[in-house]
C-alpha cells in the first residue's frame, strides 16, 4: 500500500479487524502438567465462549478433554479458575451448566457424572491416592435465599462421590494443597470484608485415620497480610507467598517457624480473582519463579544453596501461569509483540518453544506498536504508572501539525493490573492512528502493598486522579491532542469511566463495559464474593451512606457532557444489568446523550465471537464519530 500523507489519525485503515480478533483468537488459562502431558484451558469466542481443557504430548500433539458441547468452567467465586485437576488416570472437570464434577479417563470416552449434588459448585481440587478422593473448595447455594457456604470438602470416589465438607468456619477458602507424603494438607482462608489480597490466612494440619483434618495451625496471614499459592515442596516443606514487608515475595514454614527464601522489591504474586493460578513451581534445579517489576514480568530460578535468582532470558514481559516437573517449565506468557501463548522452557539447555499460541495471526511488526512505561505525577504529589502505546501504522504518515487523539484504557478488578502482552484489542486501536494509555492506577498490583491499598477508601477518587493524570500528563508533552480524548474500561474500570465523565471534565467521549453506576445498589446485588469489598474501597456501611452516594454517578447524570456507550450483558452476575439500565434511565431523563447494547447469553466479560465483534465495531463506530476530524472509521 502506497503512503496516505493526508489521512489524518484515527482514520487509518488497518487490517487488524474485529472479524481478524474473533476468528483467530483464544483465551489461555489453567495451566496443569503432569510427566511429558501439558495441560490447559482453552476459552474459544468461535464457540460462544466455550471452555475446553487441552491435553498436549510431545508425540501426539494437542486433543480436547471435554467434547462439544461440555463447557469446563467453575462459577466458585463467580470468577471460577481452578476448573480441572489431574487424577492418576483420569480428569476431573466441572461443568458450566450443572456445576457437578465429571471423569473423563485418559483412555477416551466422554466424561461421566461424578456428584450428584445440586446447589453445590466445585474448583481448585487436587487428587488424594493414598484415601481415593478429591481435595475441593465447594461452595454451596442450597440454602435458598441465604449468603452461599463456602468450604473444603472432600469427594469420595469410592461413595458414589458423595460430598462431605472437610473445613468450615470460614466465609471463603482457596488452594487447598496436600503434601507429597499425603499427611498434611494446606489451604487459604478469609472473612468478610476482606478480600484475599488485603487479608488472607495460610493454615496447615494433618490428616487423622478417620480421615478429618486434625492439629490445625495458623502458619502466615491476617487482617493486614496476604498469602497466595501454598506449595510444597518435593520434601514436604511448605512454601507460600506473603507481603509482610510490602511485597509479595516468597517465604517457607519449617514446622515451627516462617522463614524467608526470596525477599526483593518485586511481586512474585497476583490478586486471586480466580483460583488455581501460580508463579513459582519446583524444578529438578531450584525454585522457578516469575515476578514483576514496574509493569514487567520477569522469569528466574533460584538457587536456594547459595541464595541467588538467576534470570532465565526468554521475549515474554507477561507472565500468568507457571508450572514445572523435573528440567521442564511450563508457562503462559506473551510479549510486546509476541501473543499470549504456552511455553515450554528447558532448563537443561535454555531454550523454549511455544506449544500454543492464543493467536493465529501474524501481525506484520509495521502495524505493532510497541508499549512504553510511564511514570507520572498525580494528586497528592504520588506518582502513578502506565504503558502508553503510541500510533504505528507505517501505511500512513499523519498531518504533522496533527496530534493522535487518545484513548485511556482503565482495567478492572479494581485490584488488577495491565500487562505488556500482545493485545490485538489494543493494535486495534493504534494501528488506526490512536494512541493508547493503560492505566496501572492507584490500587493496581505489581508495586507492592502500599500502592495496592492506595485505593482503600479512596475508590472512585484516586484511580479517578490517576486515570485524568495520565491522560494530562501526555497531554502536556504533545504526545497527543488533549481536545480529543476517550476513556474506556470493563467493570470496575468502567465505574471509574462514569465517575471521570461525571465529577471530570477531560474527556470528550468514554465507553462503560458492564461498569458500576450505583454504588448502594451493588452492595445490594452483587455476588459473596464481592458483597464486603465496597467496605474496603468506600466505607463501611451504612455508616458510610453518603460517601456511596455521593460516589454513585447514577446520582449526578446532569453533569455528565460528553457522551457515553454502554455495553452490558444480560446475565451478568457480577454486576447485574440494573447498573446500566439505572444509569441510561438517569441520562435519559437529563437528556443526556448515549448508547446501550444489551447482549444476551453474556455474563461478566464477553466470551462469544458474535459479541466480541459487535462491541468493538460499536465503539470504533462510537469514537471515529467524535474522535476524528474526518469522522470515518476503517
Amino acid at each position: 500500500m502506497s503512503v496516505h500523507k493526508l489521512l489524518g489519525y484515527g482514520a487509518w485503515r488497518s487490517p487488524i479487524t474485529s472479524d481478524l480478533i474473533v476468528a483467530e483468537t483464544i483465551g489461555l488459562s489453567q495451566l496443569q502438567i503432569r510427566g511429558d502431558q501439558t495441560y490447559w484451558v482453552e476459552s474459544r469466542p468461535s464457540e460462544r465462549g466455550r471452555n475446553v481443557v487441552v491435553r498436549h504430548r510431545d508425540a501426539a500433539g494437542a486433543q480436547d478433554i471435554n467434547p462439544t458441547p461440555f463447557n469446563a468452567r467453575s462459577r466458585v467465586h463467580e470468577y471460577g479458575g481452578g476448573a480441572y485437576l489431574l487424577g492418576p488416570d483420569a480428569v476431573y472437570l466441572t461443568k458450566f451448566e450443572d456445576q457437578m464434577l465429571y471423569r473423563r479417563l485418559d483412555s477416551g470416552g466422554d466424561p461421566t457424572q461424578v456428584t450428584n449434588t445440586p446447589n453445590l459448585r466445585f474448583a481448585d481440587g487436587v487428587y488424594d491416592g493414598q484415601r481415593r478422593q478429591i481435595i475441593t473448595i465447594c461452595e454451596d447455594h442450597s440454602n435458598s435465599g441465604k449468603e452461599a457456604q463456602n468450604y473444603v470438602a472432600v469427594v469420595d470416589l469410592a461413595a458414589g462421590g458423595k460430598v462431605k465438607s472437610l473445613v468450615t468456619g470460614s466465609d471463603f477458602y482457596a488452594a487447598p494443597r496436600l503434601s507429597p507424603d499425603g499427611k498434611s494438607l494446606a489451604w487459604l482462608c478469609w472473612n468478610h470484608p476482606h478480600m484475599p489480597w488485603d487479608g488472607a490466612e495460610l493454615w496447615v494440619g494433618r490428616f487423622a485415620e478417620d480421615g478429618t483434618v486434625t492439629d490445625k495451625k495458623k502458619v502466615a496471614g491476617g487482617g493486614s497480610e496476604s498469602v497466595y499459592q501454598p506449595e510444597w515442596s518435593p520434601e514436604s516443606v511448605l512454601h507460600f507467598v506473603s507481603d509482610p514487608m510490602g511485597w509479595w515475595n516468597i517465604y517457607r514454614w519449617t514446622g515451627t517457624a516462617v522463614e524467608p527464601v526470596l525477599e526483593m522489591s518485586a511481586e512474585f504474586g497476583r490478586p486471586l480473582w480466580t483460583l488455581g493460578s501460580a508463579t513459582y513451581a519446583f524444578s529438578s534445579r531450584g525454585i522457578v519463579c516469575s515476578s514483576v517489576e514496574n509493569g514487567f514480568w520477569k522469569l528466574g530460578l533460584f538457587d536456594a544453596k547459595i541464595g541467588k535468582l538467576n534470570p532465565i532470558n526468554i521475549p515474554y514481559s507477561a507472565i500468568f501461569d507457571l508450572r514445572a516437573e523435573k528440567d521442564q517449565v511450563v508457562l503462559i506468557a506473551g510479549g510486546p509483540a509476541l501473543p499470549t501463548a504456552v511455553i515450554k522452557v528447558d532448563l537443561g539447555t535454555g531454550r523454549h518453544t511455544v506449544v500454543k499460541a492464543s493467536s493465529g495471526v501474524n501481525i506484520d511488526p509495521k502495524y505493532v506498536s510497541l508499549p512504553e512505561s510511564i511514570e507520572f505525577p498525580s494528586a497528592d504529589g504520588k506518582k502513578a504508572y502506565a504503558l502508553f502505546y503510541p500510533p504505528k501504522n507505517d501505511d500512513f504518515k499523519p498531518d504533522p501539525k496533527e496530534l493522535p487523539p487518545l484513548i485511556v484504557k482503565v482495567h478492572g478488578g479494581p485490584t488488577s493490573a495491565t500487562t505488556a502482552a500482545l493485545s490485538l484489542n489494543t493494535q486495534f486501536w493504534t494501528s488506526r492512528g490512536y494512541a493508547v494509555v493503560d492505566v496501572n492506577y492507584g490500587g493496581s498490583t505489581g508495586y507492592g502493598t502500599e500502592y495496592r491499598n492506595r485505593l482503600k477508601e479512596k475508590w472512585g477518587v484516586v484511580d479517578l486522579e490517576d486515570v485524568v493524570s495520565a491522560a494530562q500528563f501526555l497531554s502536556k508533552a504533545g504526545r497527543v491532542d488533549g481536545a480529543r480524548m476517550a476513556i474506556s474500561g470493563g467493570s470496575s474500570g468502567g465505574y471509574t469511566v462514569l465517575c471521570a465523565l461525571t465529577f471530570r471534565n477531560a474527556f470528550q467521549a468514554g465507553t462503560s463495559l458492564y461498569g458500576i453506576s450505583d454504588l448502594e445498589a451493588l452492595l445490594r446485588d452483587t455476588h459473596k464474593f464481592e458483597s464486603k469489598y465496597p467496605f474496603w474501597l468506600i466505607g463501611p456501611y451504612p455508616d458510610a451512606k453518603d460517601l456511596y452516594h455521593d460516589r454513585s454517578p447514577v446520582h449526578f447524570a446532569d453533569k455528565i457532557s460528553s457522551p457515553v456507550i454502554f455495553l452490558q450483558g444480560e446475565d451478568d452476575t457480577v454486576v447485574p444489568p440494573n447498573q446500566t439500565e439505572l444509569m441510561a434511565n438517569a441520562l435519559l431523563a437529563n437528556r443526556k446523550l448515549f448508547g446501550l447494547i444489551m447482549f444476551a447469553g453474556e455474563q461478566h466479560g464477553f466470551r462469544k465471537s458474535e459479541t466480541i465483534r459487535r462491541a468493538l465495531d460499536a465503539e470504533l463506530d462510537f469514537f471515529s464519530v467524535i474522535l476524528t476530524k474526518s469522522g470515518l472509521r476503517y
